[in-house]
């Protein structure tokens, strides 16, 4: 066992953090065997130009869509929405305003939460025609069952190995974002990919510990553009293993100083990611520095190239790299983080919460029967 996993632990979610780079070449396997099936789906679907992009899922697989959305809308020259299941079943009125097909791109670990299942269904019964893409780490779940085939709808089931054991998606979050990706034809070199997060754990244990050392009590993430979806889900991931004690706040950039600033107090840490695209990076560049005056630098922490003179967590970017498949490896550092966070407090990682106050697949939730015709007018 070498010195980080001594620290960062052998459990499912420092195991699942570590095999990230291997896994994803086996999910560009796994997209490539699905490959003719997509494809036709896709030409199906955007062959008509009403067609609405919608990505979908809970939690985690919510910020997946939030991250990879911008990406698809360059890549297809149409307008992708990222909206999370659980708006969806709330008010499906606020999903559905007009007569537009639905292309719906559905994540889910499991699949097994009443809102993966009950989505899709209202969106079929809502819309006049839905064409259904599920993409999801567990091909025995309810999601992949109820849609596996459907003449509208195509099931890629991710491998095994990035169906998560443990109680925060970690591994799951990157091979579904990195799945979505291929799947609709965005070229990435998954090997580059492969190395580059491979770099980033050479010394994932001595910088996660650098600021889990500090005790902070909360852990602010910033994200610019697409980075904002990395920053929900890195504060998610630090509010997750902890259970609770550090309170994880995510914002961008520009928007944290329009009120959210105010959390910043003693035992704060801001970790800014800073994007690989050059005019929205200007203004990373100005909140560390506006950061790094009020806080020190040694609170403040860029994933990216040092600045302005706080603490740097060196994250590749290759060339041509666009943020959302950065973000692939830079979320390495906040589940890491979020990792030696709760080690630190002396939780249990895998099991953050004994008593069963949150869940790995949520419970308790009644899906209430919608009727369209109902509170109108």
């Amino acid at each position: 066992m070498t010195v980080s996993e001594q620290r960062l632990g052998a459990g499912w979610t420092a195991r699942e953090i570590r095999q990230q780079p291997a896994t994803w070449p086996l999910v560009a396997d796994a997209v490539a065997r699905a490959r003719t099936d997509v494809e036709a789906l896709l030409r199906d679907a955007l062959a008509e130009p009403r067609t609405r992009i919608v990505l979908t899922g809970a939690g985690t697989s919510a910020f997946v869509g939030e991250l990879v959305s911008r990406d698809l809308a360059h890549h297809l020259g149409r307008p992708v929405e990222a909206i999370p299941t659980t708006e969806i079943v709330a008010d499906p009125r606020g999903s559905v305003v007009d007569d537009r097909p639905v292309l719906l791109v559905s994540f889910a670990r499991s699949g097994n939460s009443p809102e993966s299942v009950a989505a899709a269904d209202l969106l079929r019964r809502l819309t006049p025609r839905l064409r259904h893409l599920v993409i999801t780490c567990d091909p025995a779940g309810a999601l992949a069952r109820r849609w596996s085939g459907d003449e509208d709808a195509v099931v890629v089931a991710l491998p095994d190995e990035v169906n998560d054991r443990g109680f925060a998606m970690t591994s799951s979050f990157t091979g579904m974002a990195l799945a979505a990706l291929l799947a609709f034809g965005i070229d990435v070199d998954v090997r580059e990919l492969a190395r580059a997060g491979s770099s980033v754990l050479d010394d994932v244990e001595r910088r996660a510990f650098g600021i889990a050392d500090a005790a902070p009590a909360r852990l602010v993430f910033l994200g610019s553009g697409p980075l904002l979806g990395l920053a929900r889900e890195a504060a998610l991931k630090c509010l997750e293993l902890t259970g609770g004690e550090v309170v994880g706040v995510a914002e961008s950039s520009l928007a944290f100083r329009h009120g959210p600033k105010s959390v910043v107090r003693d035992g704060t840490v801001v970790v800014v990611f800073l994007s690989p695209d050059a005019h929205t990076r200007r203004y990373d560049e100005d909140i560390v520095r506006e950061l790094v005056a009020d806080l020190g630098p040694d609170r403040v922490v860029v994933v990216g190239p040092a600045d302005g003179g706080a603490r740097s967590w060196p994250v590749p970017c290759a060339p041509g790299w666009s943020p959302a498949v950065w973000s692939l490896v830079a979320v390495i550092t906040a589940q890491a983080t979020a990792l030696a966070c709760s080690l630190a407090l002396g939780l249990e990682p895998d099991d953050p919460f004994p008593g069963g106050e949150v869940n790995r697949v949520v419970r308790g939730v009644v899906v209430h029967e919608f009727d369209e015709f109902d509170g109108k007018g």
